[in-house]
């Protein structure tokens, strides 16, 4: 089976949006690891100097096992503490996933 990668860009909503930063990184890292099928975690905002983000402020990126670990991420209650702080602090999401 192949792998799964996970990408969530989110744009921040206003002035605060560098405290959302902190906790949301801080939620991945105490959340998402402890979900079975989850590889690995990756968040945090752009250092890109392209300025190619498209308004976007942040990343978060979780690689998986296969797509039945993906499918049970979604509904798992160690996701929804980071899915409500990313739902009432954004403006903006984009969510895609890649196969292996």
């Amino acid at each position: 089976m192949a792998g799964v990668t996970h990408v969530v860009l989110v744009q921040w909503d206003g002035e605060q949006a560098g405290e959302h930063v902190g906790r949301t990184d801080e939620l991945c890292r105490e959340h998402l690891p402890r979900i079975d099928g989850v590889e690995s975690v990756h968040s945090g905002p752009s250092i890109s100097t392209e300025g190619l983000e498209g308004g976007f402020d942040w990343m978060l990126t979780v690689r998986f096992r296969d797509r039945d670990a993906l499918a049970a991420y979604l509904p798992h209650p160690e996701h929804r503490p980071v899915a409500e702080h990313i739902g009432a602090g954004s403006s903006r999401v984009v969510v895609f996933d890649v196969e292996d």
